[in-house]
């Protein structure tokens, strides 16, 4: 799940521009452009946070607590704190970019001219990330005789503007590598990270096995130490809504080149209530989601890009279906088989345990269907399709492709789920029915009705 793209604001001024665009040509436009960013406007805070972005880099603790307000004692600890968890990590191209300056309110000061900052860290772990992770923080600013340094990182807290607090900043890191990943968490449980390094070990060739597309082959676990530093990491301070998901996986999906790099976020407690088996699905189930992320688009419907990692998971497991779908079995022989295709909404967060767990089953099975009927070539076919036509659409058209909010993956408890995204619905039935025809030669009705009496006959037994 991306939770680290914002969604782009509608402004009356770039409304402006586009209705008078035809005057161009008798006169200019004053106030159409873009306004200079903040960074331009600032650039001596810039020039302040491009200094602490080098000393991080450099290890150099005096130059990262330079920029750090001197007679805010207290932020100037944690600050050193957060340096020293860093030892460690193999951090490299760490910057800083100024979004904004008047990001959320600030409260009373005392004196100096401030600024509410919103700032974008980008970085990578050096060996596995081809592309950086983005975090946003928010940041109190203050200039003390001419120089600006940063006095909070918590004056947003109260209106929600809390950030991604990365692990570092939680606490000291553990840093366990293994062949095909590496896994950051606290230090409390060495073993539970020693545990899902071996675990993603398996899981990349097992998803390599299956997804034919390129990937990087390299996995980031992150596994902080309980589900209220899970909500950090996420920009959240609420845990309740990850409360029985046993991971998330970060990423903006809708890029099909330079994907920016993903995250497997553990929850321990609910990985701990796992068996092995269920263990091994979710670490498969997400890493699938890493692999396939530069394929999945705003076309892709979630019924399909959870139903894919599912079936990657199970393939080869020999599960009856029946006790892989345990809810939608129930659903069946009650007499209340689906009547459609699992929607955007039935994967959210809080839809119920239920009608999540129907979900997740119904996707697998319509992976499983095709697979069965049609070959695995052409369900990656298909899945590849279905991402693409968004990109075909835009380009047919004009229009900019569709974006994604938040995309990713989760897993409740011996299954593995993913948190819906906030993603655009309209004609997203058009562009899978039209990659349906493409691969399957079906259509979206008739690939339904099939699905249905796939499900009955395969659990109403």
């Amino acid at each position: 799940m991306s939770d680290q793209r914002a969604k782009r604001p509608v402004r009356a001024g770039a409304a402006a521009c586009a209705a008078l665009s035809g005057l161009a040509l008798l006169a200019p436009l004053a106030g159409c452009a873009p306004g200079p960013s903040s960074s331009a406007r600032f650039p001596d805070v810039q020039r302040m946070l491009d200094s602490r972005a080098h000393a991080v880099e450099q290890r150099d603790e005096a130059g990262f607590l330079a920029a750090v307000d001197p007679r805010a004692t207290a932020f100037r600890a944690r600050q050193r704190a957060v340096f020293g968890n860093l030892a460690g990590v193999p951090v490299t191209d760490w910057h800083y970019d100024l979004d904004a300056t008047d990001a959320f309110p600030l409260p009373p000061g005392d004196g100096g001219e401030r600024l509410a900052a919103k700032v974008r860290l980008r970085y990578r772990l050096k060996g596995y990330d081809t592309a950086p992770v983005n975090a946003v923080q928010y940041l109190t600013l203050t200039e003390r005789d001419g120089r600006w340094l940063i006095s909070s990182d918590r004056d947003g807290a109260p209106a929600g503007r809390s950030g991604n607090r990365q692990l570092w900043d939680q606490g000291p890191v553990r840093v366990v590598r293994g062949r095909y990943g590496v896994v950051l968490g606290g230090a409390s449980h060495p073993a539970r990270l020693a545990d899902l390094a071996r675990r993603v070990d398996r899981a990349v060739p097992a998803v390599s096995a299956a997804w034919k597309g390129r990937w990087s082959e390299k996995v980031v676990v992150e596994a902080p130490d309980s589900v209220e530093r899970m909500a950090q990491l996420m920009g959240s301070d609420d845990p309740s809504g990850y409360t029985g998901i046993a991971a998330v996986t970060t990423g903006e999906a809708g890029v099909t080149t330079n994907a920016p790099a993903d995250r497997v976020i553990v929850n321990p407690d609910a990985y701990e209530e796992l068996n092995d088996l269920g263990r091994k699905v979710v670490l498969t189930h997400e890493t699938t989601h890493v692999a396939t992320r530069t394929v999945t688009t705003a076309a892709t419907p979630l019924w399909l890009s959870e139903g894919f990692a599912d079936w990657v998971a199970y393939r080869g497991l020999h599960r009856k279906p029946a006790t892989a779908a345990p809810e939608l079995t129930r659903a069946v022989r009650a007499g209340k088989p689906p009547g459609r295709l699992p929607t955007d909404a039935d994967f959210g967060f809080r839809a119920g345990a239920d009608r999540l767990a129907t979900a997740y089953e119904g996707s697998w099975l319509a992976c499983r269907m095709i697979a069965e009927k049609w070959g695995e070539a052409k369900l990656l076919a298909f899945y590849k399709a279905a991402g693409r036509s968004a990109l075909r659409t835009s380009a047919a058209t004009g229009d900019a492709p569709i974006e994604v909010a938040t995309a990713g993956a989760a897993a409740r408890p011996g299954t593995p789920a993913t948190g819906a995204g906030h993603r655009p619905a309209a004609g997203r039935s058009e562009l899978t029915d039209r990659a349906l025809r493409t691969q399957l030669g079906v259509g979206l009705g008739e690939f339904t009705r099939q699905w249905r009496a796939y499900v009955k006959r395969l659990l109403g037994r």
